[in-house]
């Protein structure tokens, strides 16, 4: 059985379970569809964390990017795994306390307004739309690919690309099981998918790192591999691989690296799985699992972005370009798939003429491929991008839900609605968010891991400061969180408008209006929205009335794992005056 015949069956097997679990989780309350009735076991939440954080930018698109600009795509592995340790310590046993349902509900508590609700709605809404547009780029590498033959007589009868039928296949399956199940539904789905996902990830790594250096485990290849792909890269007339800021400023890695860390713990798909578990002990061991969970993959994915690219330099040092477009079958098969450009390489043709010509989101998938592993793995693979794709997107399909049906329809427009009514709007909700959705696969504005990053930039200039200055400043009021949100929301927003007009316009508009600025390129400038988030939160804050006496209370109960009783309490705060 070939490539084809192999990810059909993977993806057979896996979607089948999926749905499988998504029947057998089936919910009929929000507390079940928004929180899955805080019954998730720490392990399991720990998992479902992982394969929610883990999206298509992680699996698919991470070791391509690291493989590709070297040391300076370590920023995307320092700031993602910082972050979730930031999340971890400073937000999430605290927000776990407040035991809502989503972020603006902390918002509007904590804030103690309908207006500041809204406004983080609105803050969650498009940081989930920008960053599941992402997770559907990479569904559609997925398809196209490896299911691109077997789907192609159904494209060409309806009249439409590869990409169209597999980026919406892709969404019903999401719909599916996040209609029915809801958290409870997507939560499970997920362990299924991080299983799926870490499995492919690893198996390919491991019989890479065997064959190239004798040692079976991919991290401790590394150390073999890397005065090869120096030495390789030096000879083929490129910058040393390990060398830094070669393809970014040291201004750019500082500011990359810390909107990546202070957005992934603004997240709301991420922050919102810490409501699912039963006590905030187990909302701490969820996070110890995570890191675990995430841990076992990150470590690997420098590894298969060294293994992949001494392979594809090796190549070119045998055969030059010419003689790869000629003679490998990879590079003929994503070729085809219209992901790599190898219809000009000649015998002149440079390498970097030829890495530009690849695209970086096929990395992963092509590794198999490219190591001439056995079909069953490439399409183990296939399957292992789409869960990793799927599960994030679930994920968001849920924020996004709960943002328009509980936070703007039931707690602003209709707070009367009974609960069978918040249900069904939920449901509809995630029917719209399906299609703005696969809108986004079918037409991507750009690689999978700079759109998620543009996502991160958004959470860290929305939510991140407020979040924490909620958290641990008890002056901080509810004008200073609305100015805070809405300044570096917008800011960041019109900014990488600004900056990725052409990517976004898909050439309709040639150049970028800016290239960037103070420097600061669009997936760092985040940094900038987040400190006017800051400042003006505290600046407005500090000149107009403090939040009332029981809202002060509650930032102090928060910080106390148990609940205190009144006298606790009051001793507390006299401590906190000093």
């Amino acid at each position: 059985m070939g490539i084809l015949g192999w990810t059909a069956v993977w993806v057979v097997i896996t979607f089948s379970i999926y749905i499988g679990i998504a029947i057998w989780s089936r919910v009929a309350d929000t507390r079940g569809f928004y929180v899955a009735s805080q019954g998730v076991p720490a392990v399991a939440n720990g998992m479902a964390v992982g394969a929610d954080w883990m999206s298509a930018a992680s699996f698919i698109s991470l070791a391509g990017i690291v493989s590709f600009i070297g040391f300076d795509g370590s920023v995307y592995l320092m700031g993602w795994t910082g972050g979730y340790v930031l999340l971890a310590l400073l937000l999430a046993p605290y927000l776990r306390k407040f035991g809502e349902y989503t972020v603006p509900d902390f918002v509007a508590r904590r804030y103690y307004s309908k207006t500041a609700r809204v406004v983080a709605a609105v803050a969650a809404l498009f940081v989930s739309f920008t960053y599941v547009a992402g997770q559907m780029r990479g569904v559609g590498v997925v398809f196209s690919r490896f299911l691109g033959d077997f789907l192609a007589p159904f494209a060409t009868a309806i009249g439409v690309e590869v990409v169209t039928i597999g980026v919406t296949i892709g969404m019903i399956i999401v719909a599916l099981y996040a209609v029915l199940g809801g958290m409870k539904g997507v939560t499970w789905t997920q362990v299924a998918q991080y299983c799926v996902l870490i499995i492919a990830y690893l198996i390919p790594a491991v019989a890479i790192a065997a064959e190239l250096t004798g040692n079976p485990i991919p991290q401790g290849a590394i150390g073999d591999v890397v005065p090869v792909l120096n030495q390789l890269s030096a000879d083929l007339g490129l910058d040393m691989y390990t060398g830094p800021f070669s393809n970014l400023s040291m201004l750019n890695v500082f500011c990359i690296t810390f909107v990546l860390m202070a957005g992934t713990a603004g997240l709301p798909h991420v922050i919102v799985r810490f409501y699912t578990v039963k006590t905030v002990r187990d909302a701490r061991w969820s996070a110890f699992w995570a890191i675990v969970f995430i841990g076992i993959l990150y470590t690997v994915a420098p590894a298969i972005a060294m293994f992949s690219r001494l392979e594809i330099l090796q190549s070119f040092n045998e055969l030059g370009a010419q003689g790869m477009a000629q003679q490998l079958g990879w590079v003929q098969n994503w070729t085809q798939a219209g992901l790599i450009e190898s219809s000009g390489w000649t015998a002149d043709t440079t390498v970097q003429q030829m890495l530009g010509g690849i695209d970086r989101d096929i990395i992963v998938l092509a590794t198999p491929e490219l190591a001439g592993l056995s079909a069953w793995v490439v399409g183990l693979v296939a399957a292992g991008g789409l869960a990793a794709a799927l599960s994030t997107a679930s994920g968001l399909m849920i924020v996004i839900s709960s943002s328009l049906a509980h936070d703007i329809y039931g707690e602003v427009i209709n707070p009367d609605a009974s609960e069978q009514k918040r249900l069904r709007v939920g449901r509809q909700a995630i029917f719209v968010g399906v299609i703005v959705a696969g809108l986004a696969g079918i037409y991507p504005p750009g690689f999978v891991a700079e759109v998620v990053a543009f996502a991160f930039g958004l959470a860290a200039a929305s939510f991140f400061p407020i979040l924490v200055l909620g958290i641990f400043w008890k002056r901080c009021n509810r004008q200073g969180a609305v100015a805070g949100m809405i300044a570096g929301l917008t800011f960041t927003f019109v900014m990488i408008v600004l900056m990725r007009i052409h990517i976004i316009t898909r050439g309709a508009i040639a150049e970028p209006f800016i290239d960037s600025f103070l420097g600061i390129n669009a997936q760092g400038i985040g940094i900038i929205g987040m400190l006017i988030n800051f400042a003006l939160t505290i600046g407005i804050s500090l000149n107009t009335p403090a939040p009332p006496q029981k809202v002060q209370d509650l930032v102090e109960q928060v910080r106390y794992p148990r609940e205190l009783t009144p006298d606790e309490l009051k001793e507390a705060v006299a401590e906190a005056r000093g």
